[in-house]
């Protein structure tokens, strides 16, 4: 892996670590979806993640997106599966 896609897993991880595992118990007890979590997202570029630069995205490949989504997955599956579909479509 590259430093960049070591960073870019890192940055997701502490985020995750950070604002989704403290609180996912209880958004899911309320199954409901924390509505400042997409917003985040946006602004730590992770929605952007693979989305070439040209087009407003972080450029990278799609290792990266795997790393990224794997880090997701591990603090709410709902969050990768916005990623799978929102980098799918």
């Amino acid at each position: 892996m590259t430093d960049a896609q070591i960073q870019a897993q890192k940055m997701v991880r502490d985020w995750v670590d950070a604002e989704v595992v403290p609180t996912i118990g209880e958004w899911d007890r309320k199954q409901e979806m924390n509505p400042e979590t997409l917003p985040r997202m946006a602004e730590l570029g992770i929605l952007g993640i693979s989305i070439p630069v040209r087009y407003g995205g972080q450029g990278f490949d799609y290792l990266t997106l795997g790393l990224v989504c794997e880090e997701l997955e591990r603090g709410d599956t709902t969050l990768r599966v916005v990623m799978s579909v929102h980098h799918g479509l």
